[in-house]
Parts: structure tokens; C-alpha cells; sequence
């Protein structure tokens, strides 16, 4: 089963809050297996579903253990969503 993750990070009270968004997004990327896709509003990652979570869930975590304060909003939906079907 693949899945399709949009997610946010929202560092806070960070003042290289866009170096951390990069970092986050980085490590993601680094992953076999992920597919990543990014746009000015947010990260798109696809993959194979208990993988790509796992690993997305990891990130997540790490983050919280870095930095003071973070808020992540994440959008999960079964399927691959990286190919837009025209009408």
C-alpha cells in the first residue's frame, strides 16, 4: 500500500527557522525510498505506507528533540498522489 504526506514544520521562536525547515527537508530526501517533492507552502513525500510513515514519524521526533518548540501540520492519504491526472 503506498501513501501520500503533505506536511508543514513551523519552527517557533527559532530565528534560522528557514535553515531548520531545509535541514528537516534534507534529511528526508537522504531517505531510499521517499519521494519528495517541495513547493512554497509545504513537503509532499510518497512512498510505500508502514516505510514512509516510520521514517516521516522519526523525522518528527527528531526535530521535537532539536529544537525548543515546533508545530507540524501533516495531511496523510492512502495512494500515490504524485501523479496528476488531467481532465
Amino acid at each position: 500500500m503506498q501513501v501520500s504526506i503533505e506536511i508543514s514544520l513551523y519552527p517557533l521562536a527559532e530565528e534560522e527557522f528557514k535553515t531548520e525547515i531545509w535541514i528537516f527537508i534534507n534529511r528526508l530526501r537522504e531517505i531510499d525510498g521517499l519521494k519528495v517533492v517541495t513547493n512554497g507552502m509545504s513537503t509532499q513525500i510518497f512512498g510505500e505506507y508502514d516505510f514512509t510513515t516510520s521514517k516521516v514519524m522519526a523525522e518528527i521526533k527528531r526535530v521535537h528533540q532539536e529544537l525548543n518548540s515546533a508545530v507540524f501540520i501533516c495531511k496523510f492519504i492512502n495512494g500515490d498522489r504524485s501523479v496528476v491526472e488531467a481532465d
